[in-house]
């Protein structure tokens, strides 16, 4: 997709709709200068060369560098920031002047969509994915002293951190987690046993926040604990990469271990308390998966319908056929409600406590990244269709369509597998309807 000179018009579909100055309920003057500041970094330090590295398989290590020294990994955590530490480091403001103490939800929500910018989810995932997922949850439960040791290294960009809960056999059923976690004779370690499979940002991580079982065999949920699990160098770990359709260069890693000993002090929160603090950042997982993958999909639909304006059939452009614009339509109104619906969602973080959120927002969030994977996919299968046999060839002027239809299912499937998370959507639903009508009938009886 070709991006706009100063004279021409936007393509339809190529920006939501804040960014085409029109009126909007939740976008704020710090909110745009923030997109106005982000934009040509990103553009110079990402979005340029997405293709070439996702089709390498990789970035180069500059990259990294670029986003640390810029501070561009810590809009990956989740509002709001963890402002006494960054002060602590000497960081104030993010990139354009934004205090650290304004950013909000909406900031993140935007930064999320512009890193996706390119089309590609593998080149920003490589960067963040481990910012976003990982370091949220030391941050929240380390211990103080584990926290002065790695926190530091982390914020800074100097060191790495992944999230590591699927396993070959446990993905979306985390309670199904087998790597093993138990106490040395000396009471010094923890020693982890076990496989963890499709870990982003694995092969480059210094530490995982690693779900391990630490109850009885049997015990599900209730049984489950966060480690932080040092990688890098470390006697029992081995990290292979995996060759995945989408996504290629964000470092999906398979980690086999054997014997590791963890220090004892690297329990995140207490024992067996596991489950309930990998649910706390499960909105902002799922609120960036789903701003990412609704980008993908105003990408895919941009360059569709930028290629029926020029591409001629039957003597006449594309854009020309009706069933050609029924197809674009459909899956436009799709997008801008998508579009509509994440910025929903963020906007509503801004204003809710993180605890309330994590209780009234889990059902509909599920439901948000799963319904944002559909219509991306909506939008691919378009894209392909109107490319033709351009879009089903990796070379040429469909290439980026071709690319983007292999990422569909890297939105579908992690972070909660499609059907899974519309059923615990109904499920959260149900609860909290059951939870709220307790509550008015209790009131009546007063």
């Amino acid at each position: 997709m070709s991006s706009p000179t100063p004279t021409s018009a936007p393509i339809p579909f190529s920006e939501p709709p804040y960014l085409l100055n029109l009126p909007t309920p939740y976008f704020t003057p710090s909110h745009l200068a923030w997109q106005r500041a982000i934009r040509p970094f990103l553009q110079t330090h990402l979005h340029t060369h997405a293709i070439a590295h996702e089709t390498a398989g990789t970035l180069p290590p500059a990259t990294f560098t670029a986003f640390a020294r810029a501070g561009m990994l810590l809009p990956a955590l989740p509002a709001p920031l963890p402002v006494s530490w960054l002060h602590r480091l000497g960081i104030r403001t993010l990139l354009g002047g934004l205090p650290v103490e304004e950013f909000d939800a909406l900031h993140g929500y935007i930064y999320a969509d512009e890193m996706v910018r390119s089309g590609l989810a593998g080149p920003g995932a490589s960067l963040t994915t481990g910012m976003a997922f990982g370091v949220p949850l030391v941050l929240r439960f380390a211990r103080e002293a584990v926290k002065e040791r790695v926190l530091p290294g982390l914020l800074r960009g100097e060191t790495r951190c992944c999230i590591a809960i699927t396993e070959p056999g446990a993905g979306s059923d985390v309670a199904g987690v087998e790597t093993r976690a138990v106490r040395s004779a000396c009471g010094r370690w923890w020693v982890v046993d076990g496989e963890k499979k499709w870990i982003t940002n694995g092969i480059w991580s210094d530490y995982a926040t690693m779900a391990v079982r630490t109850g009885p065999p049997g015990s599900g949920a209730k049984g489950i604990s966060l480690l932080l699990v040092p990688l890098k160098n470390t006697p029992g770990v081995k990290m292979r990469r995996l060759s995945v359709s989408g996504t290629a260069s964000s470092g999906t890693t398979y980690i086999s271990l054997e014997d590791v000993r963890v220090p004892i002090d690297h329990l995140l929160g207490e024992e067996n308390q596991g489950m309930r603090y990998i649910m706390t950042n499960f909105n902002h997982e799922r609120l960036v998966v789903a701003t990412g993958a609704t980008r993908q999909a105003r990408v895919a639909l941009t360059a569709a319908f930028e290629y029926v304006l020029k591409r001629e059939a039957f003597g006449k452009p594309l854009v020309e056929q009706p069933v050609v614009r029924h197809r674009l339509a459909k899956a436009g109104a799709l997008l801008e409600s998508q579009t509509a619906w994440v910025e929903q969602f963020a906007y509503m973080m801004t204003k809710m406590p993180h605890e309330q959120a994590g209780v009234l927002l889990g059902g509909p969030t599920a439901l948000l990244k799963a319904h944002a994977g559909m219509v991306f996919k909506e939008c691919a299968d378009t894209a392909v269709l109107l490319f033709g046999g351009n879009g089903y060839t990796k070379t040429g002027q469909g290439q980026l369509v071709e690319m983007l239809y292999r990422e569909v299912m890297g939105t579908r499937i992690p972070g909660g597998s499609e059907d899974v998370l519309l059923d615990l959507a109904v499920r959260q639903l149900v609860k909290i309807y059951r939870m709220h009508t307790k509550m008015l009938e209790a009131d009546s009886k007063l």
